[in-house]
């Protein structure tokens, strides 16, 4: 929690890197909602939790699934409970249905995709903050694989991982579409064929992932 809170809550310039880093500012285009995606204006707390999972599942980085996770289990090895918890992950149907969840969660995962979006949609004085959210990814996965001992992720699912390798061959264009897409709508192009294209991009990457948020 306090990982968590430390990156999306204290980190002055945070919600901005998110505002250009993903599509929460174009979510409202959709209409899929009753409610705004915002409370009001303002940082992260204004926004409702749907639309905060949804612009970071379109960009494949699900940040609010496994954030804080990487650097909990790695204390847990630190203190010397690394043990505890893989005979947990063994022997509790909870903890392994946790951990076999996370696993599926980082499978779809795409640091390569969410590196695209900064390199063309956020300002450079922002992007170390995407470096840094990359490399936590990194650190997670090297972390959750060390608990349930697969040597890749989602290899105690064979089934779910031949899905997951299956549909990314094909949102990996609608994600470079998206992208382009995010691009000329911010810098002011306002063709009504845009915004369909934009839309399209992102009802294909939500129904590839499999979640909305």
């Amino acid at each position: 929690c306090e990982n968590y809170r430390k990156v999306v809550h204290r980190e002055e310039q945070f919600v901005k890197y998110f505002r250009f880093a993903t599509p929460e500012q174009e979510i409202g285009l959709l209409n899929i909602g009753s409610r705004p995606q915002k409370r009001r204006e303002g940082g992260v707390e204004t926004l409702r939790a749907i639309p905060w999972i949804f612009a970071w599942t379109q960009t494949r980085l699900h940040l609010p699934v496994w954030l804080g996770l990487g650097a909990a289990i790695d204390n847990m090895f630190a203190q010397g409970k690394g043990e505890v918890l893989q005979e947990m992950y063994k022997s509790w149907p909870f903890v392994r249905s946790f951990f076999d969840l996370m696993s599926t969660v980082l499978a779809r995962a795409d640091a390569h995709i969410s590196e695209q979006y900064d390199k063309h949609l956020v300002p450079e004085e922002l992007q170390d903050y995407g470096v840094d959210l990359r490399n936590k990814l990194a650190q997670t996965i090297e972390m959750v694989l060390k608990v349930t001992g697969e040597v890749n992720l989602v290899d105690n699912d064979r089934v779910e991982k031949r899905a997951i390798e299956a549909r990314r061959q094909y949102l990996t264009p609608m994600n470079i579409v998206q992208i382009e897409c995010l691009k000329r709508k911010r810098s002011g192009d306002p063709s009504p064929s845009l915004v369909d294209a934009l839309i399209i991009s992102m009802k294909a990457v939500a129904a590839g992932m499999q979640a909305t948020g």
